[in-house]
């Protein structure tokens, strides 16, 4: 509980009580006393938020963020004529904005991200004539963005998000020269990118992804400090310039229009420092072709048509028993992700694409694109101990499916969140999954369906159709949740495994058709594969007479093939001794379950 006696310290300047576990509702006593700084930021405070806060005239700094406060914001807080920091992001706050905001004329700092207003976006922010900094991420107003919003020329930091309402034009930003992080994700916004965006010297962040823009990007830039240039989900068409060829820079072009990238042009040879995404970046549409979808490949044909994928999603290869047997999940821990990542595993054709950066986290060399269970005696599966994480939108796909119907098993765990009674146990985690284009769950919550954390949960989708021999899953955050717990830049999408298996074949990777259960014979040492083959002659009865020797190659005949040490491990278990079924001259037999 937070304590009204605190009115009775008159010498009392600042309140932080920042990332604890305090419940309870702001006294209204504080008002009477002559703050300059109350944080309370990452608490589960609730309640409305008090009217006589704005009493306190002297008070310069006020984050109510990622607790559980709700009602309207009070027009009281009008008075705080001082106000330079007003934080009110990550709570369950209703309602619009009181006109009375608009007398904070000393405002450099304004943040409502994760909230349930309604409304347009207020035009009195043109007031805020010292603001530089304003984020609107899922707030809840709707568009479109004010053509006022260029009267606030000493902006750095302009975020808005997820906002709905009608189709509108690229806001006016003409004034905002010093703008160093724009972000305009999901706005609605269509047209072309106006040509002075890309004057803009200062700007290190350009993400207008998910939007309708279309045009062309320019072959001459003047953007030395951009950083992150981040373009996914529109319609940008023409050729891929060679502006974007700046050393340190990432570039995700991912769900665009683009000319269809070669492996003879210089956007695929390849360059340690410049990270760019060009996975269906010549395709936005839905009749989606895997040239289109794959850039920089030679060989666009499928070399095999599978029925089955298992990935362990940031981690690495693992065996998992489950009921049918033991499934190998392939890994793809050893790619370590990034803000524009595209990765292919050119063996079977699946892979992902990751879009974003973790804003205002401590990574600058981006790299926490993968997590790890940080306590090592959790009783959860292998499969859960390690998770893929993106801080917008991450696609896994599959392009050499045989066409049918499957099964898709999406597995999460919440390991980044804690089930004890400190602050780290107080985030919300929030993003939408999509399976094939089609929205499968809006606003997923891990720890809500799973009802706590560092506990699996799956969540499964039947009948999901494939006809071009193409499967995308992907998920997205949507702005929604906490953004800085347990630290700073700890949000999006987060995925364990997936599971996807025809719902009429076996599984198959397209290298064997044979059936599933055979007889094979092994050891260790370098003389392995010789020892299998011998296990399976040695089985079927093949050392025996000509009768025996004929009647078995039969038997074997259309059930044969070729199988890698890893799955002859997996389909016995390690070589697990309980799965012996005899000895052979070179060694043991094993059976596959």
């Amino acid at each position: 509980m937070l304590p009204p006696q605190l009115v009775k310290l008159p010498y009392l300047k600042e309140i932080d009580l920042a990332l604890n576990y305090l419940n309870g509702t702001i006294p209204g006593e504080w008002g009477a006393m002559q703050l300059t700084k109350i944080s309370l930021l990452v608490n589960r405070l609730s309640g409305e938020i008090p009217k006589e806060l704005g009493n306190i005239t002297t008070l310069t700094y006020l984050t109510l963020e990622a607790n559980q406060f709700s009602g309207v914001v009070p027009h009281e807080l009008g008075n705080l004529i001082n106000l330079g920091t007003l934080v009110l992001s990550s709570n369950r706050l209703t309602g619009k904005l009181p006109v009375a905001l608009a007398g904070l004329r000393n405002l450099t700092d304004f943040r409502i991200n994760d909230n349930n207003f309604n409304g347009t976006i207020p035009d009195f922010i043109q007031n805020w004539e010292k603001l530089e900094r304003l984020e609107m991420h899922a707030s809840g107003l709707q568009g479109p963005i004010p053509s006022n919003i260029s009267l606030l020329r000493n902006l750095q930091e302009l975020r808005i998000s997820d906002i709905k309402g009608p189709q509108q034009g690229f806001p006016t930003l003409t004034n905002m020269a010093g703008l160093v992080i724009l972000v305009l994700r999901n706005c609605n916004i269509s047209g072309e990118i106006p040509p002075y965006i890309w004057t803009i010297q200062n700007l290190k962040m350009l993400d207008v992804s998910f939007n309708k823009l279309v045009g062309e990007v320019p072959d001459t830039m003047n953007l030395e400090r951009l950083r992150f240039l981040i373009l996914t989900g529109n319609s940008l068409s023409g050729s891929v310039p060679g502006s974007i060829f700046e050393d340190g820079s990432n570039v995700d072009l991912s769900y665009n229009n683009f000319t269809w990238q070669g492996p003879g042009q210089r956007t695929c040879q390849g360059n340690n420092n410049l990270n760019l995404n060009l996975f269906r970046s010549s395709s936005s549409e839905n009749n989606l072709r895997r040239k289109d979808g794959l850039p920089c490949l030679k060989d666009l044909n499928c070399p095999r048509y599978s029925t089955c994928l298992h990935v362990n999603c940031g981690g690495n290869e693992v065996i998992i028993k489950e009921n049918k047997g033991n499934i190998v999940y392939e890994g793809d821990g050893g790619v370590e992700g990034g803000p524009a990542e595209y990765f292919l595993n050119g063996d079977y054709f699946w892979g992902f694409s990751s879009t974003g950066d973790f804003m205002n986290d401590n990574n600058f060399q981006n790299t926490r694109y993968s997590v790890s269970l940080a306590s090592p005696s959790s009783n959860l599966s292998e499969k859960y101990k390690t998770a893929r994480i993106s801080p917008i939108s991450i696609t896994y796909f599959h392009y050499c499916l045989e066409n049918g119907d499957y099964t898709i098993s999406l597995h999460f765990a919440e390991i980044q969140f804690t089930n004890d009674q400190t602050y780290t146990s107080l985030g919300r985690r929030v993003f939408d999954i999509y399976v094939q284009e089609k929205e499968l769950r809006k606003d997923f919550n891990i720890e809500d369906e799973a009802k706590m954390a560092q506990k699996p949960v799956v969540i499964q989708e039947h009948n999901v159709s494939v006809t071009n021999n193409i499967l995308e899953i992907r998920f997205y955050f949507a702005g929604k949740g906490t953004t800085r717990i347990p630290d700073r830049g700890v949000y999006g999408p987060l995925i364990s495994a997936i599971s996807v298996t025809s719902d009429s074949k076996d599984c198959s990777n397209g290298e064997s058709k044979g059936t599933t259960h055979i007889v094979v014979g092994a050891v260790v040492g370098a003389f392995g594969l010789v020892f299998v083959i011998l296990g399976i002659l040695w089985w079927k009865g093949c050392m025996s007479g000509k009768r025996g020797r004929k009647k078995d190659r039969e038997g074997l005949d259309g059930q044969t093939g070729n199988f890698t040490l890893k799955q002859l491990k997996a389909a016995n278990n390690d070589f697990d001794s309980a799965n012996k079924i005899g000895e052979g001259g070179f060694g043991p037999v094993y059976k596959v379950l």
